[in-house]
């Protein structure tokens, strides 16, 4: 995984190097070891661990915790779900999703 982590305003993202070739990732439900394909598929995935649909943007998926504080933002589009994105899934359930290279 190439670029720096960055700490800013209370959120960690990682930034990517712009000049170098990048490898595609994937995000994978490790207890399956299923690679997600689609936004049913995570939903699924997310509603099992105990996460809630969330209806109020048209223009965004999200998905909060009753728990917790932590809500999950995504693209409406599958093809505009990035690595930030699969990133924090992961941190967000832990031991149940992580990033591999494609």
């Amino acid at each position: 995984m190439s670029g720096v982590w960055v700490f800013k305003n209370g959120v960690v993202r990682l930034v990517e190097n712009a000049g170098e070739c990048h490898s595609k990732k994937m995000l994978v439900h490790v207890p399956s070891n299923e690679v997600i394909a689609s936004y049913a598929m995570l939903e699924r995935k997310l509603l099992d661990l105990g996460w809630e649909r969330y209806y109020d943007d048209p223009d965004l998926l999200q998905f909060h915790k009753r728990s917790t504080v932590h809500l999950i933002s995504l693209p409406k589009d599958f093809n505009k779900f990035k690595s930030i994105h699969m990133y924090d899934i992961v941190v967000k359930n832990r031991n149940e999703f992580e990033v591999r290279d494609v």
